[in-house]
């Protein structure tokens, strides 16, 4: 059985060696016994992913899980950067977010990110206890994705809209959007395509993006 430790921000492991369905299905169990001993399950969480390969299958694997336990879930309808996944968790007052990311590693990488109810990084004290969790954790449980769907317990998030709202009510965008630049941004294929093009969209500045796509 994998010893699951979390490192500076997350669990990371290589994609189909440690990092799998049933460990990813065991850190889910492990974050909702966490939950719900700290008395914050029924806020929910927030459950999102990068591009990188079945980034969406194992979140939607931790969206299983976690509805199995009886935790909504606001599962991204697409892939969204961390930032904003983060700040859907201030937006709706969930308990925190799980991100399938694993940030800079190489794309033969993946990882299990948590961020609790304040948004950032989680400190020392809650990894602890989530290492604990999980490791009793020792077998997968039922789940079924198909199930949380019916039940009400896993609904759809456009993660994006809420986050460029709040970016909009703190930069000046018409400024940028009037002052007629020629902006080139390189999305690398990352969780971010289409975020800069849209926020300036609709006025003299042009915007081209390549590598947007997954």
């Amino acid at each position: 059985m994998t010893d699951i430790r979390f490192g500076t921000d997350g669990w990371r492991a290589l994609i189909a060696d440690e990092f799998t369905f049933e460990n990813v299905a065991r850190c889910a169990q492990g974050l909702c016994a966490y939950l719900k001993d700290t008395g914050a399950a029924h806020r929910g969480l927030v459950v999102g992913y990068d591009t990188r390969f079945l980034s969406p299958e194992f979140a939607e694997t931790v969206a299983a899980v976690c509805s199995a336990q009886g935790i909504k879930v606001f599962l991204a309808d697409k892939p969204a950067p961390t930032p904003a996944l983060s700040y859907n968790v201030l937006h709706r007052q969930a308990a925190g977010a799980v991100i399938i990311t694993a940030s800079h590693n190489p794309s033969q990488w993946n990882g299990f990110k948590f961020k609790p109810e304040y948004a950032g990084s989680a400190t020392q004290e809650i990894t602890d206890r989530l290492e604990r969790s999980i490791a009793q954790a020792v077998t997968a449980p039922a789940y079924n994705a198909a199930e949380g769907r019916s039940s009400g317990l896993i609904v759809d998030l456009e993660p994006s809209e809420p986050y460029l709202e709040r970016i909009a009510s703190l930069v000046d965008l018409d400024a940028i959007r009037s002052a007629g630049l020629d902006v080139v941004v390189d999305s690398m294929y990352g969780a971010g395509g289409g975020y800069l093009p849209t926020l300036l969209a609709g006025g003299k500045t042009n915007v081209r993006e390549l590598h947007g796509g997954r």
